[in-house]
């Protein structure tokens, strides 16, 4: 297949694009770095297969030849980072997603949208099912984000619904791994450069709040099932394992040996007390479903972040 992925030097669009290249197809990674970095896919550079565009995905999208799949992966995706970008975080799920969705149309290509957990605001509803609505504060801080691609997703059903085109949705709970930015404001980088430093951990309120925490190479086996699949409805990719993010501070510290203590902070606004998927639809569609242990995954990006130094 040709490929092309946006957002592709990004954490989770790195790690497609050397997938794909794996499996023998060719890929076209486009991003802006806003969020992301040349560090990512400077392995794939000069490599057969391979092509990188610089570009922003909210102008116009021109790319020569066919493509067999658009996958929209372009956006900030921290609340750091959303937070500092909010108008281009809206821009992207707008109109970067209506361009995306235009070019796959164009080259009659199969579209997958990243959507997020986030779509589910701070959910009423646990663990959330792919047919809960959502509890979003739509002009809180984190609207910018939760509203983006709740408007990605209804662009993208729309051009499946008018357009006849064939489309899918992974609704990508918290994900970590290699590849992550020390400053991405998410809990686990932030919590292992931290410990690493011998910094005290920063937790938000008294740590309570609940996440799931999936590792990178189950989130991209995912989403190869999803492309395979001719599901067009949103699917939960995460893990299903509970954790608060006291604990997760806590299994860090132990993890990287660290003498780090905790250090607690107010709870930002809007932050959801709780998030965890339900997979049932990914395990019956997909036959998807975690594989690797959250300790495991911490080790194996614990050990990236010391080699990096970053």
């Amino acid at each position: 297949m040709r490929i092309l992925i946006t957002g592709g030097a990004g954490f989770i669009g790195s790690h497609l694009c050397e997938r794909f290249l794996e499996r023998g197809h060719e890929v076209i990674c486009v991003d802006n770095f806003i969020t992301s970095s040349p560090d990512n896919i400077a392995h794939l550079m000069g490599r057969d297969g391979f092509r990188f565009i610089k570009l922003d995905v909210t102008e116009f999208i021109y790319i020569e030849g066919p493509l067999d799949f658009v996958l929209h992966f372009a956006s900030p995706a921290s609340p750091a980072d959303y937070l500092r970008w909010p108008i281009q975080t809206l821009k992207v799920g707008a109109l970067g997603t209506h361009k995306a969705l235009g070019l796959a149309k164009a080259k009659g290509a199969k579209f997958l949208l990243a959507s997020t957990s986030e779509v589910y605001g701070d959910p009423q509803v646990h663990p959330q099912p792919e047919d809960y609505w959502g509890h979003v504060n739509p002009i809180g801080p984190r609207g910018v984000y939760d509203e983006a691609k709740r408007f990605a997703e209804a662009m993208t059903m729309a051009y499946h619904r008018y357009h006849g085109l064939d489309t899918r949705i992974a609704r990508i709970f918290n994900v970590f791994g290699p590849r992550m930015r020390k400053d991405d404001g998410r809990a686990v980088p932030t919590f292992i450069s931290q410990a690493l430093k011998g910094e005290d951990l920063t937790v938000f309120g008294d740590g309570s709040q609940t996440r799931s925490f999936g590792y990178i190479s189950d989130l991209v086996d995912g989403i190869e099932l999803l492309m395979e699949s001719d599901y067009h409805g949103p699917i939960n990719l995460g893990n299903p394992e509970e954790m608060t993010v006291l604990e997760m501070a806590k299994k860090i510290i132990e993890l990287t040996g660290s003498s780090s203590k905790i250090a607690f902070k107010p709870l930002p606004q809007d932050d959801p007390k709780v998030r965890r998927p339900d997979i049932t639809r990914a395990r019956e569609v997909l036959g998807w479903e975690p594989k690797v242990p959250v300790e495991e995954g911490l080790r194996r990006t614990i050990e990236w972040f010391r080699k990096t130094g970053v």
